[in-house]
C-alpha cells in the first residue's frame, strides 16, 4: 500500500512514526530504519525520510553529527533511491547552513543516474529560495563546466530563484548567452521565460536583455516570454497582449 493509499490520520502517523525511526537509528548510529525508508520506492515515503532529517537537525541539535555521519556513509551507497535521499536530506539542512553541505551537491551533480542529479537541481531550487547567495556563488562555478548536462542543471536549478527575484540570477544567466550546445540555450530561453511573468519580473528581465551582446538569443527569450504570458495566463500579472505592448515599447531590437 503506497503512502497516498493511506487515510489522512494514517498518513500522519506513518510520517511520525518514520520521524521517530529516523531520530532513534541517528541515536544508535544504526542505519537499518534509514537505509530502507531512504531506498523506499514510495516517492512519498522517500520525502517523509528526508523531511524527518531536516526537522531532526532542526530540534535536536545534539544529534547534528550523527546526521552528517549517516548522510556520509549513505552517500556512496549502491541503491540511487538511497542517494537520492541522501541529497534530498541535505537539501533540507542546507536551506538554512549551506557552507556544511556543499559538499553533497558537488558529488551529486556528477552521480551515474539521472535521478540523483535530478534531485541536486531540486535541492538548489528550494534552497535558493531560502538561502540564495552561497547558492548562486556554488551555481557560478558550474556555469562553463566542460559538460553540457552540468551548464544545463545549472541554468535549470536556479529557475525557481528567478521566479521572485529575476535580478539575482540573470548576471548568471548572461554567461551561458553563447553557449555553443544548443540544449543549453534552449535551456537557457525557457528559464528566461519563467522568470518574466509574476509582478514586477518582465521589466527587470526586459532591462537586463537590452544589455545582451547575443540578439538572436534575445529573440527566442522575448518569443518565449511572450508565450508563456499565454501559456501561464491565469497565474501572469500581465496578459499577453499587455506583455507584447510592453516589449514593443521598452525591448531594443
Amino acid at each position: 500500500m503506497g503512502f497516498y493509499d493511506l487515510s489522512a490520520f494514517e498518513r500522519a502517523q506513518k510520517a511520525n512514526d518514520i520521524y521517530i525511526a529516523v531520530r532513534n537509528d541517528l541515536k544508535t548510529n544504526s542505519y537499518n530504519r534509514i537505509i530502507n525508508y531512504f531506498g523506499d520506492a514510495d516517492t512519498y515515503i522517500r520525502k517523509n525520510a528526508y523531511l524527518a532529517v531536516g526537522k531532526i537537525y532542526k530540534q535536536h541539535p545534539e544529534l547534528k553529527v550523527d546526521i552528517f555521519n549517516c548522510l556520509n556513509t549513505l552517500l556512496p551507497y549502491a541503491h540511487y533511491h538511497v542517494r537520492q535521499t541522501v541529497i534530498n536530506a541535505a537539501g533540507e539542512i542546507g536551506k538554512y547552513n549551506f557552507t556544511i553541505t556543499e559538499h553533497f551537491f558537488d558529488t551529486g551533480l556528477f552521480d551515474p543516474h539521472h535521478t540523483v542529479r535530478n534531485a541536486v537541481i531540486g535541492s538548489i531550487k528550494k534552497m535558493g529560495e531560502k538561502n540564495p547567495q552561497p547558492i548562486l556563488q556554488w551555481a557560478r562555478k558550474y556555469l562553463h563546466h566542460p559538460d553540457k548536462e552540468i551548464r544545463r542543471e545549472i541554468c535549470h536549478g536556479i529557475e525557481l530563484r528567478g521566479r521572485t527575484h529575476p535580478q539575482d540570477v540573470l548576471p548568471l544567466l548572461k554567461e551561458l548567452q553563447f553557449d555553443n550546445t544548443s540544449r543549453v540555450l534552449k535551456t537557457l530561453v525557457h528559464v528566461i521565460g519563467q522568470i518574466a511573468y509574476k509582478k514586477g519580473c518582465l521589466a527587470t528581465v526586459i532591462c537586463e536583455l537590452n544589455q545582451w551582446e547575443n540578439r538572436t538569443l534575445v529573440k527566442a527569450a522575448i518569443k518565449e516570454i511572450i508565450d508563456v504570458h499565454y501559456r501561464y495566463r491565469n497565474f501572469s500579472v500581465l496578459n499577453q497582449q499587455e506583455a507584447i505592448a510592453y516589449i514593443e515599447a521598452n525591448a531594443l531590437p
